[in-house]
């Protein structure tokens, strides 16, 4: 799958946005949400899809591993 996260397994999700309308018909309309990802180079030096949130993390764990 194109757009799901090779760390962490996040992938894309079906939101919807809720209206509060009193006692009318509501069509709530659907979105799809995808997580952000980006190309990053691990320690290993391959490259791979990760979502944000993992490569900040995987950046403070190779800081701490290195200092």
């Amino acid at each position: 799958m194109g757009k799901t996260c090779k760390l962490c397994g996040k992938k894309t999700t079906l939101v919807r946005k809720y209206n509060k309308l009193m006692s009318r018909y509501n069509p709530s309309p659907k979105k799809i949400k995808s997580p952000n990802l980006q190309w990053c180079r691990l320690p290993s030096n391959k490259r791979v899809k990760a979502c944000a949130k993992c490569i900040k993390s995987l950046a403070k764990k190779t800081k701490c591993a290195v200092a």
